[in-house]
Protein backbone atom coordinates (compact mmCIF):
# COMPACT_ATOMS: atom_id res chain seq x y z
CA UNK A 1 0.00 0.00 0.00
CA UNK A 2 1.53 3.28 -0.68
CA UNK A 3 0.32 6.70 0.20
CA UNK A 4 0.01 9.30 -2.67
CA UNK A 5 0.83 12.15 -0.82
CA UNK A 6 4.02 11.25 1.13
CA UNK A 7 5.24 7.87 -1.02
CA UNK A 8 5.32 5.65 2.15
CA UNK A 9 4.70 2.32 1.62
CA UNK A 10 3.29 0.17 4.23
CA UNK A 11 2.50 -3.73 3.84
CA UNK A 12 -1.26 -4.33 3.92
CA UNK A 13 -2.77 -7.24 5.38
CA UNK A 14 -5.68 -9.54 5.13
CA UNK A 15 -7.21 -12.84 6.47
CA UNK A 16 -5.74 -14.63 9.53
CA UNK A 17 -2.74 -13.25 11.29
CA UNK A 18 -0.81 -16.47 12.48
CA UNK A 19 2.03 -13.70 14.31
CA UNK A 20 -0.94 -12.34 16.46
CA UNK A 21 -1.95 -15.47 16.99
CA UNK A 22 1.03 -16.95 18.40
CA UNK A 23 2.76 -13.15 19.77
CA UNK A 24 -0.37 -11.51 20.58
CA UNK A 25 0.30 -7.43 20.40
CA UNK A 26 3.82 -7.42 19.29
CA UNK A 27 2.87 -7.57 15.70
CA UNK A 28 0.83 -4.18 16.02
CA UNK A 29 3.80 -2.60 17.85
CA UNK A 30 5.83 -3.15 15.09
CA UNK A 31 3.40 -1.78 13.03
CA UNK A 32 2.72 1.10 14.66
CA UNK A 33 -0.24 0.19 16.32
CA UNK A 34 1.06 1.33 20.06
CA UNK A 35 -2.63 1.56 21.67
CA UNK A 36 -3.74 -1.57 19.94
CA UNK A 37 -0.53 -3.81 20.84
CA UNK A 38 -0.88 -2.50 24.50
CA UNK A 39 -5.09 -3.17 24.57
CA UNK A 40 -4.38 -6.37 22.78
CA UNK A 41 -1.58 -7.37 25.89
CA UNK A 42 -3.84 -6.34 28.40
CA UNK A 43 -6.43 -8.20 27.22
CA UNK A 44 -4.10 -10.96 26.66
CA UNK A 45 -3.24 -11.11 30.38
CA UNK A 46 -6.69 -10.83 31.70
CA UNK A 47 -7.98 -13.85 29.35
CA UNK A 48 -5.13 -16.19 29.25
CA UNK A 49 -3.83 -15.50 25.73
CA UNK A 50 -7.69 -16.45 24.74
CA UNK A 51 -7.93 -13.10 23.25
CA UNK A 52 -5.09 -14.09 20.71
CA UNK A 53 -7.33 -16.19 18.72
CA UNK A 54 -9.99 -13.86 18.57
CA UNK A 55 -7.91 -11.06 17.63
CA UNK A 56 -6.14 -13.21 14.80
CA UNK A 57 -8.78 -13.14 12.91
CA UNK A 58 -9.70 -9.91 12.86
CA UNK A 59 -6.40 -8.06 13.13
CA UNK A 60 -5.18 -7.78 9.89
CA UNK A 61 -8.45 -6.89 8.09
CA UNK A 62 -8.75 -3.65 10.71
CA UNK A 63 -5.01 -2.34 10.12
CA UNK A 64 -5.35 -2.52 6.37
CA UNK A 65 -8.65 -0.74 6.72
CA UNK A 66 -7.38 1.72 8.92
CA UNK A 67 -4.71 2.61 6.09
CA UNK A 68 -7.12 2.83 3.44
CA UNK A 69 -9.07 5.50 5.76
CA UNK A 70 -6.06 7.15 6.39
CA UNK A 71 -5.28 7.47 2.32
CA UNK A 72 -3.12 4.55 1.16
CA UNK A 73 -4.08 3.16 -1.97
CA UNK A 74 -3.56 -0.23 -3.37
CA UNK A 75 -0.34 -0.84 -5.19
CA UNK A 76 0.10 -4.56 -6.26
CA UNK A 77 -0.84 -5.82 -9.58
CA UNK A 78 -4.85 -5.48 -10.52
CA UNK A 79 -5.44 -9.13 -9.41
CA UNK A 80 -3.99 -8.97 -5.96
CA UNK A 81 -5.60 -5.57 -5.41
CA UNK A 82 -9.03 -7.13 -6.53
CA UNK A 83 -8.28 -9.65 -3.97
CA UNK A 84 -7.84 -7.51 -1.22
CA UNK A 85 -10.94 -5.14 -1.72
CA UNK A 86 -12.99 -8.06 -2.11
CA UNK A 87 -11.66 -8.96 1.21
CA UNK A 88 -12.09 -5.44 2.89
CA UNK A 89 -15.47 -5.03 1.47
CA UNK A 90 -14.56 -2.02 -0.50
CA UNK A 91 -16.70 -1.44 -4.02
Amino acid sequence: MRHPQTGLVKKGLVGFSWTTLFFGGFPALFRGDIVIGLVTMVLSFFTLGISNIIWAFLYNKQYTTRLVEGGYVFADGEALNALARSKLGIA
